[in-house]
């Protein structure tokens, strides 16, 4: 079937969809049935390199979920099926230039395969409630989706959206903007209460992300535990949550990413062992000129790199306002400058590289070709939120390394037992990567439907022309449509 008739199709037949009243949930006896299908048409226009730096594909994800709720205990059953068409198998250039935009990606990461798909089990698990007569207490055992730092959802709008988009996955993610996602077979328990949560996990992640089988699990151990604390009232509100994190990869021959010469990297078969500890804190406060939000998140690491001491370290800092004007579009204008730190000597005993561990990246970096590992991003943004169903933001993001001495990072973590996760491109000296310029607009158009477009343009600096010389500035932009019942 043509790529133009299916929009036709599905437009054409959105009208009466959206007639429809709402429907109650979909159940089996005491089991409710619920899922969903995603899928989205990915323009690609990588910086220019020696493959293919132009192409198109296709990829969906269906999610089917059974699930009960009692007094004592929830649980859940899903599935997934990851389905990717038309992938380029001619968009991996030789040496530095490397995949050119995630369609090639997928295509590395399913053995060369223009065309994948297979169905797994994505989360399966069972929640014990009131453990102990205790209100609020409760361990989850099995496979399950994680996202740090949303121990709490704030009752505050503007706290609720930037945990959401500004503290939410940081580190811990499942990598939701992917076809496959990430999944944990953890066990986690948490004690919550009115105001304050805490929080212990224990896991393993899966695979997936790329790859389309997200069976298996990988030789990582990850552990965390977080405290998150809420104040205020309905015109003065906070969050505030400390945390630690521990990473260990055991995963034996993969060559880890980072700034050393290959010889010297290929001779440390040593596993990585690294602690993260640190912090957030927001807060949105009402006045008669508008309503003005605060964020801080930082973290410091140390550990072991292979043969190296791991001292690294990143933050991030911003602030909004959303002005009594223009209510009916309104407005919110946000800014700030996060960091993650470089290494700066790649010949020392120290990796000095902030390690962002399993994050979801696209949520801070929403033209994924770069995270936030060496790198200083100052950006500012507009969103406009005509309707409690349309949002429409824009993005400006000054992006450069920072440290010359080390590798321009993309990439959000483990996936594969022989991939390491994350790709590092040499500097060559340089310190601008590139400025951003971005738009998107999302809809919901009733419980069941919604749709998101975005579209972003990379203008690349010194970094990036040097590795691209026949073309600095890259375009990407999607259309997706999801169905939920």
């Amino acid at each position: 079937m043509s790529t133009r008739i299916l929009p036709l199709l599905f437009f054409g037949a959105l009208p009466s969809v959206l007639a429809q009243p709402a429907a109650d949930p979909l159940t089996i006896g005491d089991v409710v049935v619920s899922g969903s299908l995603r899928t989205r048409v990915e323009a690609w226009d990588w910086f220019q390199g020696n493959a293919n730096n132009e192409y198109a594909f296709s990829d969906s994800i269906f999610r089917l979920s059974l699930s009960q709720s009692t007094t004592t205990y929830d649980w859940r059953l899903e599935f997934a099926l990851p389905f990717l068409v038309g992938l380029p198998d001619n968009a991996i250039a030789p040496g530095a230039q490397g995949q050119l935009g995630l369609g090639a990606a997928y295509f590395a990461a399913n053995s060369s395969s223009t065309n994948a798909a297979l169905p797994f089990v994505k989360q399966g698990f069972i929640d014990f409630k009131n453990l102990g007569g205790v209100e609020g207490q409760s361990l989850k055992v099995g496979r399950t989706e994680f996202n740090d730092g949303t121990e709490i959802t704030p009752k505050n709008p503007t706290l609720a959206a930037l945990n959401r988009d500004r503290i939410s996955s940081r580190l811990l993610g499942n990598f939701a903007f992917s076809d496959v996602g990430r999944s944990l077979d953890d066990i986690e328990y948490s004690l919550d209460g009115s105001k304050l949560n805490l929080t212990f996990l224990g896991a393993r992640p899966t695979r997936g992300v790329f790859q389309v089988d997200g069976w298996g699990e990988l030789n990582i151990n990850v552990f965390y535990g977080a405290l998150t604390g809420q104040f205020g009232g309905k015109k003065h509100a906070s969050e505030w949550r400390v945390f630690g994190l521990g990473y260990s990869d055991y995963r034996n021959g993969v060559l880890k990413t980072d700034n050393r010469p290959l010889a010297v990297r290929r001779a440390d078969t040593g596993s990585i062992d690294i602690g993260t500890y640190g912090g957030h804190f927001l807060h949105a406060t009402e006045t008669s000129a508008g309503i003005f939000d605060a964020m801080f998140w930082g973290a410091l690491q140390n550990g072991s790199w292979g043969s190296l001491a791991q001292r690294s370290g990143a933050f991030a800092a911003e602030a909004g306002w959303q002005p009594p004007i223009l209510s009916r579009i309104k407005p919110w204008i946000r800014g700030g400058y996060d960091y993650g730190s470089g290494d700066k000597n790649p010949n020392d005993d120290t990796h000095g590289t902030f390690f962002q561990i399993l994050p979801t990246p696209r949520t801070y970096a929403r033209f994924p070709f770069f995270n936030m590992m060496n790198l200083r991003d100052t950006f500012g943004e507009a969103v406009l939120r005509p309707s409690k169903r349309l949002t429409i933001r824009s993005d400006v993001h000054s992006l450069a390394l920072a440290s010359s001495n080390d590798l321009w990072y993309s990439g959000g973590g483990a996936f594969q037992p022989w991939t390491f996760g994350y790709t590092g491109r040499s500097s060559n000296g340089h310190s601008g990567l590139a400025t951003l310029y971005d738009a998107s607009a999302d809809l919901n158009w009733n419980r069941y439907f919604s749709t998101g477009l975005y579209y972003g343009y990379a203008a690349g600096k010194a970094v990036i022309q040097s590795i691209y010389p026949n073309g600095a500035s890259a375009n990407f932009g999607y259309l997706e449509l999801t169905f939920r019942f």
